[in-house]
């Protein structure tokens, strides 16, 4: 199961039609409804808005928005499907150029649209890793940052001393105090805080 981040967009132009594709990170139906009606007001003259979701893996529906059924939401939703993608919403807007393309041309366009705007998305998967909180001193807190490149910092406060929150795999956790001994950063205080769903960026090789 893979994740996006944020809106990524393309446009490609097919017999002169125009298609821009929209692929946007949603979390609810009430984010996907007015993602929605944003996309049919600023796009009030289209020929077509047709769109494709997922949330979560058992949650998903398509919209061919006029178009000849299955050409236009049926191929934006399979790309979804077989790239393994959740929470997420793909709007392809169509501008008419005049030339029909068939049903076959329709289900390419949409397919060839919905991969445009995916193609530089940044993807990321849910791993469950151990959050902790760190305090160590100044002078063994750079030692860290070299040493340790398996723990993740999401926040560092200098205070008396540097204390850090972040995450790391959980096999890694442990690894933690015997690096720390091992490479003499002296007496740190580490607090598990417990086990959570990251995001992390996907793994091709997986």
């Amino acid at each position: 199961m893979k994740l996006i981040q944020g809106k990524y967009e393309s446009t490609i132009v097919v017999h002169k039609s125009k298609f821009i594709g929209q692929a946007f990170r949603v979390n609810t139906m009430e984010e996907i409804e007015d993602i929605l009606n944003l996309t049919r007001k600023k796009y009030y003259d289209a020929t077509h808005n047709c769109y494709a979701y997922r949330l979560g893996n058992h949650i998903q529906k398509m919209s061919d928005d006029g178009e000849p059924a299955k050409t236009a939401g049926a191929p934006i939703l399979d790309v979804l499907l077989k790239q393994d993608i959740e929470n997420i919403l793909v709007i392809v807007t169509r501008y008419f150029g005049g030339i029909l393309l068939g049903a076959g041309g329709l289900v390419r366009a949409y397919t060839q649209a919905t991969v445009a705007a995916l193609e530089h998305a940044s993807f990321y998967q849910l791993e469950e890793q151990v959050r902790f909180k760190m305090t160590i001193t100044y002078s063994a807190y750079q030692t860290l940052l070299k040493l340790m490149p398996y723990i993740k910092i999401e926040e560092t406060s200098f205070l008396s001393e540097v204390v850090i929150q972040g995450h790391t795999k959980v096999e890694f956790f442990d690894k933690i105090k015997e690096d720390a001994y091992q490479y003499k950063l002296g007496d740190i205080k580490l607090i598990r805080i417990g086990v959570f769903p990251i995001e992390i960026p996907f793994d091709i090789s997986t």
